[in-house]
């Protein structure tokens, strides 16, 4: 028995002592993982294959979260609009490198009765129904129809627009629609991951990747005075139809809108460029709280910076904003810039162009208070500006307050109510007094400053808005009636419009 005992010890023994030494000579088993998918990962983390020790094979990035996420709070926008001559579709430019995209309009001939029709992409951004797009899709639309990615349609009304900007905003009457949540467009890194889902070619709802090509592009397609271009360059494809579409992240956020393409021949052909969503928030916010947008002014002319233009100066420096002219009075005027300054940062962001400067600014409201780097001289300096509106003053801009700049600019004057010591002097109950007579309407009729309206077309009026308001879209002759300070009445036929 002990014996046995002492053969089975021996055994076990060299089992494991020829075990120890294939393991040596061999080396352990390698283990292949790969993961086929991950459930519960966050939006847009890569699937990861590993091979031998863990190591990684390969990271591709897996975008079927994202779309599942997004898809749906991208809709599909038809557009009717009055037929305006024989060649409809000449706004697209055939031939610019640059263009706006969005489905044709009209180009088979048709009966003058029949409207145009021209198709887009927008982005719900709340669960009630706002809907945001390309200013270009809806411009002069006598009907907007918003249908969903799940094929409900609805009729849409324009709450605002921003030419400026070619953004607007729809309102459709629904509840509990999905939407995506506004990301941060100035986060994006070049190289980084994006996707551009729209409506190309009237298909429904189409993806596309891509990566940020560049950022603060300024590419000279928008015709607005003050125009903001800071777009951002991606190689995600897109198409007529596009317009208006999300561009997201890989967490589903929006961090733009789909605007234009470089093309020659009106198809994808390399690069897109989108609204950053930092501009399209804040035009969305002005559109709802004022119904305008409001523009923050500095008030400065400005050009860009090259080496060669830098050393014809003098400057010492190659990026930043170079200013050519201050406005008199203006918010850059006020904080102390001059001509020949070099622009570099505001509120301690870098500025290294004119786009950037501008973008930066278009961000703000009249009265807010941005802190201005600039380089004079060969030194640097700091200054705060108060920025003005395009009125040159700090309030914000409302479509009253600009019915109102309007009517005024037409009659070339501002108005002001009566005291009471005024109404008792001149023996009246009612009427404005005109004031800052300038050229216009009422000096061409013969009117003079301090003129007091009393009525308009036999109608009593009694204050500046109730002028305003009986003017309002008025064109033609009208006969104002008034007294001047010393007493003597006066009446005036006023061509208006």
């Amino acid at each position: 028995m002990k014996k046995f005992i002492g053969l089975f010890f021996v055994a076990v023994l060299g089992g494991v002592v020829a075990l120890s030494v294939n393991t040596f000579i061999h080396g352990a088993q390698d283990e292949v993982v790969v993961s086929h998918t991950i459930p519960y990962r966050p939006l847009g983390v890569p699937v990861h294959m590993t091979g031998q020790r863990g190591e990684v094979l390969s990271s591709v990035p897996d975008f079927t979260v994202v779309a599942e996420h997004t898809i749906d709070a991208v809709v599909h926008i038809r557009a009717e609009f009055n037929r305006r001559g024989s060649q409809p579709d000449d706004f697209f430019g055939q031939g610019d490198i640059f263009d706006f995209f969005f489905g044709p309009r009209g180009r088979r001939p048709a009966p003058e009765r029949q409207p145009i029709v021209g198709s887009g992409s927008g982005v719900i951004v709340t669960e009630d129904g706002y809907v945001l797009t390309n200013n270009h899709v809806i411009d002069n639309a006598r009907l907007i129809e918003v249908t969903l990615n799940d094929s409900r349609v609805y009729e849409a009304y324009l709450v605002g627009s921003d030419p400026t900007t070619d953004l607007a905003l729809l309102k459709i009457e629904e509840k509990a629609l999905p939407y995506l949540v506004f990301g941060d467009s100035d986060a994006l890194r070049v190289g980084e991951w994006v996707l551009a889902i729209g409506n190309p070619f009237n298909l429904a709802s189409t993806v596309t990747s891509g990566i940020v090509s560049a950022k603060g592009r300024n590419i000279n397609i928008l015709s607005e005075e003050m125009a903001i271009e800071s777009f951002i360059q991606t190689d995600a494809a897109v198409n007529r139809g596009n317009s208006g579409g999300a561009l997201v992240n890989t967490r589903g956020e929006l961090v733009g809108i789909n605007t234009a393409i470089a093309s020659t021949t009106g198809t994808f052909a390399g690069y897109s460029f989108a609204v950053p969503s930092s501009i399209a928030l804040k035009v969305m916010e002005d559109l709802l709280e004022y119904g305008e947008v409001q523009r923050g002014l500095l008030g400065v002319t400005i050009s860009p910076l090259t080496s060669r233009r830098a050393d014809e100066l003098g400057l010492g420096i190659i990026q930043g904003a170079y200013v050519e002219a201050v406005g008199e009075g203006s918010a850059g005027d006020l904080a102390g810039l001059k001509p020949g300054d070099v622009i570099t940062a505001i509120n301690e962001t870098a500025v290294r162009n004119p786009s950037e400067l501008i973008e930066a600014v278009g961000r703000k409201r009249p009265g807010d208070q941005i802190r201005v780097a600039y380089y004079r001289n060969g030194r640097e300096g700091v200054t705060t500006a108060t920025l003005k509106n395009i009125y040159g003053e700090v309030a914000a801009v409302t479509r009253d307050s600009r019915d109102s700049r309007d009517i005024s600019e037409m009659l070339g004057a501002r108005f002001e109510p009566l005291t009471e010591e005024d109404m008792g002097s001149l023996n009246i109950e009612h009427g404005v007094k005109v004031v800052n007579l300038s050229r216009g309407a009422l000096s061409n009729a013969g009117i003079r400053n301090g003129f007091v309206i009393t009525h308009i077309d036999n109608q009593p009026v009694s204050s500046p808005s109730e002028l305003r308001e009986m003017l309002q879209g008025r064109t033609g002759g009208v006969l104002i009636e008034g007294v001047y300070p010393g007493g003597r009445r006066a009446y005036y036929g006023v061509g208006l419009g």
